[in-house]
């Protein structure tokens, strides 16, 4: 990280204000996908009723953005959406678990730009959507990277320390994804 960025988010000059807002963000973030898991329902992810996970997913198809990612929804996701929607799940449950306690947030925020990518790319010209509700959603996780926001009041600001005292793989990793 270069030194003007460490800076930025190791400030001690950084206000109380600063870091509850960045804090705000972060589990507003969170909280936003925690919300979102309730209607990825197993065993089928909605494929019997059309609805849920399988009705959106396949706005990629009716409405597409990308023509190849509505292949791709098409031929892969749809026919197997049992082993996409448990991924969307885990990965889903894994964004707000992560950024609500703030461990790994880095990390966890370009999960969140991808996840963010995917949903766009399946629902933007889906009638009433409000496309800039996901332009919003991927700016929102750019700030949680830029700001590197579980160190403000996050898991990733109690073990930073801890985690540039040892010199082991663990504890490296912890310091580049924090």
């Amino acid at each position: 990280m270069s030194t003007a960025a460490s800076a930025l988010v190791d400030a001690p000059e950084m206000s109380r204000a600063s870091r509850i807002m960045i804090a705000a963000l972060r589990c507003g973030v969170a909280l936003m996908w925690i919300q979102n898991v309730a209607w990825k329902v197993p065993p089928d992810f909605g494929r019997a009723n059309n609805d849920g996970l399988y009705f959106w997913a396949g706005l990629a198809v009716s409405h597409p953005v990308f023509a190849p990612y509505s292949t791709f929804v098409d031929v892969v996701v749809l026919p197997n959406i049992v082993v996409f929607g448990w991924f969307t799940l885990l990965i889903e449950g894994g964004l707000g678990a992560f950024l609500l306690v703030g461990l790994a947030t880095r990390f966890w925020a370009v999960v969140g730009i991808g996840q963010t990518l995917a949903i766009t790319l399946s629902v933007l010209f889906a009638p009433d959507e409000w496309q800039w509700s996901y332009y919003l959603m991927g700016l929102a996780h750019l700030a949680l990277f830029a700001t590197a926001a579980g160190r403000c009041y996050g898991v990733d600001g109690l073990l930073r320390t801890s985690w540039s005292a040892s010199s082991g793989r663990l504890s490296r990793l912890m310091l580049r994804v924090s």
